[in-house]
């Protein structure tokens, strides 16, 4: 199948759009990708939206924005699409099948025997009637459903990319995005993954809610500032940290009130840190011992992260664009691979990723 594959990510940048030629376990071709700004009325529908989720009782009827702003998302997608296809030579006749992950906006893991919550929002049913094509959609609800944490679900699709480029185990593929999480290949079909902590989330939180732009252009901010040992060992003091994996977490997990007290440099340089010794601490929890670690997302960008996991980890820290990988199409290319799994029903999530009890499939597919 021809699928064209989409992610939004919490840091309510832009649609990252990627082609992949896959049946869902060997990717025969890369076709285009790229990427559309969020127009500004998508980005504050989200953030409403958002607002509304992290005040959203269990139990009580999805705020009224969560529809709202599921339609403005397959609008978006759909107007991204249109341009990006044309730009690239292609029609929609030339799809087969579209993977919409959604726009995030809350995530809940599993408590004590309460099962976890997790909310991606888009209109799938408009998206398909707009394009002509299929949508697969709702890749989380059924393995949160079975007991699961709902997330990661790339690392099978980290597995088939590291198989494409012809890369040995074992292997750790980095993802740092608004959270950062790992995936860790031993070799056959092993595989293990979990979020290690934070991403580029609490970075841009700090920017934006100090009035000094949307992130850390550069990581400028934090290469002016001081790591705060003090604080950096409160925020490792999370029991989050001591848990075994799989598990999951959500960007709004640690409070910034803690950075309060630093001026912004220095509250930039720390969270820098926190990212680093997370994904230190978590290959560490789990005997990892990878030949080389490559990391994709938008964290890649910021050479401070990049030099800070340089020093924390034993193994070398590749850039996942030095492999030949479009690191800021991964996971775009991932909900592309799954969502040619779905429609062959294949499993996408699996006991050592999210916890379920056994291999699982998901995600739905809604037709024109």
């Amino acid at each position: 199948m021809r699928v064209l594959g989409f992610m939004t990510g919490t840091s309510l940048d832009a649609v990252d759009m990627a082609v992949l030629e896959t049946d869902g376990e060997t990717i025969t071709a890369f076709g285009p990708a790229g990427e559309r700004k969020l127009s500004e009325a998508t980005r504050d529908a989200a953030l409403r939206a958002i607002k509304a989720a992290l005040a959203w009782s269990r139990g009580t009827p999805a705020p009224a924005v969560f529809a709202e702003t599921a339609r403005a998302v397959a609008e978006e997608h759909f107007a991204a699409a249109q341009g990006f296809l044309a730009a690239n030579g292609l029609a929609w006749g030339d799809i087969d099948l579209m993977g919409m992950h959604g726009q995030t906006v809350l995530h809940e893991r599993p408590k004590d025997g309460v099962a976890g919550r997790t909310v991606q929002l888009g209109d799938a049913a408009l998206l398909a009637r707009l394009a002509g094509v299929p949508v697969a959609h709702d890749f989380r609800t059924a393995d949160v459903a079975g007991g699961g944490e709902g997330a990661p679900l790339a690392p099978i699709y980290h597995l088939a990319r590291a198989r494409a480029s012809g890369i040995e185990a074992p292997l750790a593929v980095l993802n740092v995005g608004g959270v950062a999480n790992v995936t860790l290949w031993a070799g056959g079909d092993d595989i293990a993954a979990f979020d290690t902590g934070p991403g580029n989330g609490m970075i841009d939180l700090l920017v934006q809610g100090r009035g000094a732009g949307r992130f850390d252009d550069g990581g400028r901010l934090a290469a002016a500032g001081r790591v705060d040992e003090t604080v950096l060992a409160a925020f490792l003091g999370h029991p989050y940290f001591c848990a075994p994996p799989p598990k999951s977490l959500d960007r709004y997990d640690f409070p910034l009130e803690t950075l309060s007290h630093l001026s912004l440099e220095d509250a930039a340089a720390t969270l820098v840190a926190f990212t680093a010794e997370a994904v230190g601490r978590g290959l560490a929890l789990m005997d990892g011992s990878p030949r080389q670690v490559v990391v994709c997302g938008g964290g890649r960008h910021n050479p401070q992260i990049m030099a800070a996991l340089a020093q924390r980890l034993s193994a070398p820290v590749r850039n996942a664009d030095s492999l030949g990988w479009r690191g800021d199409a991964i996971e775009a290319e991932a909900f592309a691979y799954l969502a040619a799994r779905t429609a062959r029903g294949l499993p996408i999530s699996f006991p050592k990723t999210t916890g379920v009890p056994a291999p699982l499939a998901g995600g739905r597919i809604l037709r024109p």
